[in-house]
């Protein structure tokens, strides 16, 4: 088998295994996109190497498959940067929508906080102003200290930094 049948084969069965991962939902278009270029790159070398001469003799290049390895190169580092340009899109939406969520879950009465969220923040808020808004064994009436959370307070609340707890007074 000449190098020329096994780089064309290389690029069938990296289509193939491409196509078959597109198809399982394991990797998506955008992604695919790439690598199925890259299939067809491999294929087209494999049928036509003159193609590498060719360049190299154009570009000017004395030693052909260093270009070859250069243009690889050269791809690589360009699929790299738009996967850390992806990964940073990423990232921001993740943080603009876990700070969407605190301002939801701030502004949700205590009772509705506990669907949302049974851990972490929430919880804390939830059980901070069960404590706050619970009426005194004695007389059924909230005491001066014990005035229910308003809106403005769970809106300047963030989830990280928990509310102080409101005690009782004792009269």
């Amino acid at each position: 088998m000449t190098y020329q049948m096994t780089s064309m084969l290389i690029g069938v069965l990296l289509a193939t295994t491409i196509l078959w991962l597109v198809r399982r939902d394991h990797l998506h278009g955008p992604y695919a996109i790439w690598w199925i270029g890259t299939a067809a790159v491999v294929v087209v070398l494999g049928l036509f190497p003159g193609i590498i001469d060719y360049l190299a003799r154009y570009l000017g290049v004395s030693y052909p498959p260093i270009l070859a390895v250069l243009l690889g190169f050269a791809l690589l580092l360009i699929k790299i940067l738009t996967m850390d340009l992806e990964r940073s899109r990423q990232e921001r939406r993740i943080r603009r929508l876990a700070q969407r969520l605190a301002l939801i879950e701030g502004r949700l009465p205590p009772e509705d906080v506990a669907i949302v969220s049974d851990t972490g923040a929430g919880a804390h808020q939830r059980a901070s102003a069960d404590r706050c808004s619970t009426p005194e064994p004695s007389t059924g009436q909230l005491s001066a200290g014990d005035a229910p959370i308003h809106e403005a307070d769970r809106s300047s609340t963030t989830p990280a930094e928990p509310r102080p707890v409101r005690k009782a007074s004792q009269s």
